[in-house]
């Protein structure tokens, strides 16, 4: 039997290791992809250090999958042997529960993550279920398709599906994995584009990112300096921090939208009173399908959106994986293959 190297986490907190693992061919309705590049995401951290429910050890991470089609299961027609394909947070779904049956897979009863529910993608090889892939466009490299799949879905279907149309002001908060990817796809949507993060050193990257104005959240009160701009009808909160998220509500104008897409088990500091005064909303918003993710990569495409990645090989997972633990990443780690 071949095999394959694969980054291990043995437990709770253990240290990432690269170790050989059997290569299997896939099942019914999979694919095994030899990957050449993954992201390396902030939900990551949740992963290896165990804080979701059911996880099995030893964890392969990763679901900002990128690679070629190596293998075809039984029933899979659809694809052939050297298609371009990318896998995200969203990693197949049943067709079969009540969501699934309307439609609404991104929030299927038993969606399958990466990383979580099989092995995932810092390895040479992932299998996957069919269903899960997204073409990727031939404009785009494969390091260039990986943080497509949850960094860029997330943002760019988080922003489309506001009511803000082009010309509204909208506010991105925080400039990390996610946010300099919102930050861009609000200006290409044609939206007034206004970055918010913590000190001034950002400001110059958000406003080459294309935003209009920059906004540093330890020079003073938010929501008034986002009021001073006239308002906002959309803040997308990409920073895991529910207290800095509430704080840009008082700069929504009225029936304005709090889009939360930064992981925290922090409750939101928000009053009933904050959101009935002016009608204002907050929604939370997960990922996309595999079409969304498509969608989104056309997107960049034509617009040029792209994320700032900083390649490593597969063999330094560890230290790609610190430099996101410590605040170095600009802006997305990728390993590559």
């Amino acid at each position: 039997m071949s095999t394959h190297q694969a980054v291990h986490v043995q437990s709770a907190g253990a240290a990432l290791k690269l170790v050989d693992v059997d290569t299997t061919s896939p099942p019914r309705d999979h694919v095994r992809i030899a990957v050449s590049a993954c992201g390396i995401c902030g939900t990551d951290r949740a992963f290896i250090s165990g804080a979701f429910p059911g996880m099995a050890w030893p964890l392969t991470p990763g679901h900002e999958i990128a690679g070629t089609i190596a293998e075809l299961g039984a029933d899979v027609d659809n694809y052939v042997v050297g298609d371009r394909v990318a896998v995200g947070w969203f990693g197949g779904h049943c067709s079969k529960c009540i969501p699934c049956r309307k439609g609404d897979f991104i929030h299927c009863q038993n969606l399958q993550v990466p990383s979580w529910h099989y092995p995932g993608g810092y390895a040479e090889s992932v299998t996957v279920p069919a269903n899960a892939l997204a073409r990727i466009p031939d404009e785009l490299s494969l390091a260039e398709a990986a943080p497509m799949g949850c960094a860029g879905v997330t943002t760019f279907l988080a922003l489309r599906e506001t009511r803000a149309v082009p010309g509204d002001r909208v506010a991105i908060l925080g400039i990390g994995g996610l946010g300099h990817l919102g930050v861009q796809f609000a200006r290409a949507m044609g939206f007034e584009t206004i970055a918010i993060a913590r000190g001034p050193d950002k400001a110059e990257d958000a406003r080459a990112l294309g935003a209009h104005h920059y906004i540093d959240s330890t020079a003073g009160d938010v929501s008034k300096a986002l009021r001073g701009l006239g308002g906002v009808s959309v803040v997308l909160g990409t920073v895991g921090s529910a207290t800095a998220m509430a704080e840009t509500v008082g700069g929504l104008l009225p029936r304005g939208e709090l889009i939360a897409i930064g992981v925290t088990a922090e409750p939101l500091p928000i009053t009933p009173t904050q959101l009935i005064m002016t009608g204002l909303s907050v929604t939370g918003h997960a990922s996309g399908t595999a079409r969304d993710i498509e969608e989104t990569m056309q997107f960049a495409v034509q617009s040029g959106v792209r994320a700032r990645t900083q390649e490593r090989p597969l063999d330094q997972a560890a230290e790609a994986y610190a430099a996101l633990e410590q605040g170095r990443a600009r802006y997305r780690m990728v390993l590559t293959v």
